[in-house]
């Protein structure tokens, strides 16, 4: 089953590309899990997530924490954090 990752704001810029469908290995069963194993598939995507603490992350347009499940999501989506104003 492929899942669709989107990226929004500065970490679509880093990555260079607003959206993927991707499939998962088994071994991906959080969003922690999937950002490692993202930030693996090359240079744009380590940068993106260098600082893994402040990229948030919803998985089917719910915000969750990065110890979230994702074993039959089918979007999850990466923003940094917003600000008010």
């Amino acid at each position: 089953m492929n899942t669709k990752l989107v990226y929004f704001a500065w970490v679509r810029e880093r990555i260079g590309k607003s959206d993927e469908e991707v499939s998962l290995p088994s071994d991906v069963a959080t969003v922690a899990d999937l950002v490692t194993w993202l930030k693996s598939r090359g240079e744009e995507y380590e940068y993106a997530f260098e600082n893994e603490g402040i990229v948030r992350a919803a998985v089917d347009h719910v915000h969750v924490r990065p110890n979230a499940f994702i074993h039959g999501a089918r979007e999850i989506a990466f923003f940094p954090p917003m600000t008010g104003g």
